[in-house]
């Protein structure tokens, strides 16, 4: 089987499982989006949440991010982890947003890279769900999904998302990739997957090497 017969097969299948799936992440404008994905670095979506229901509320615009005293700013989003760095970030991109951009969200990869903590990955998610603009997050469900499956080889999320753009047709990348989330966290976790539940354990090489 090639792996664009795999990736096919992967996209049926999970296209089943979950056709209505959204970003986990709670928002209501675009801005909002980056930040809480920014936010979401080393800490649950589910806890991302919680902080955002408060801190939008709080500051409810990218100029009330940017006259933020900091330090303030740093225990708001303390519960998220690494606050020092991201309320930093936070700041910073609000300011930039406002500066260099017209207060608005860019629409390119190179441009949304220059703001402050922002990496391919809240890149992507940014050019799928706000500008449904062909994208591939390489989260670490999808990584560990898509190695299982046998669509790449590689760990390194640029690497992944080099090979999934190959082999994903452009108008639902972004979706597929929300779906390996949902998937992740319900049937194909880290540990203890549920391989008994699973629609593609078939030509899964982690089951495949677990239950020869």
């Amino acid at each position: 089987m090639t792996r664009k017969e795999r990736t096919a097969l992967a996209c049926q299948e999970l296209e089943k499982l979950y056709p209505d799936v959204q970003c986990s992440l709670t928002y209501s404008k675009p801005y909002e989006l980056m930040f809480a994905a920014r936010l979401a670095a080393q800490c649950t979506d589910a806890r991302v949440n919680i902080v955002t229901r408060t801190l939008f509320k709080k500051y409810p615009s990218l100029q009330a991010f940017a006259d933020a005293d900091l330090a303030e700013l740093e225990q708001d989003v303390k519960p998220c982890g690494f606050y020092h760095t991201k309320a930093k970030s936070l700041k910073e991109m609000a300011s930039q947003l406002i500066n260099d951009f017209g207060g608005e969200v860019p629409d390119t990869m190179e441009q949304l890279l220059s703001l402050s903590g922002i990496g391919r990955k809240t890149a992507n998610l940014m050019l799928g769900d706000v500008f449904g603009k062909p994208a591939v997050v390489t989260d670490t469900h999808c990584i560990r999904i898509t190695g299982r499956l046998g669509l790449t080889d590689n760990k390194e999320p640029a690497k992944v998302e080099k090979d999934l753009i190959k082999l994903l047709p452009p108008d639902i990348s972004n979706k597929f990739c929300h779906q390996t989330v949902e998937f992740g966290r319900d049937i194909c976790r880290a540990r203890s997957p549920k391989c008994g539940e699973c629609p593609l354990s078939y030509f899964c090489r982690y089951f495949g090497k677990n239950n020869k």
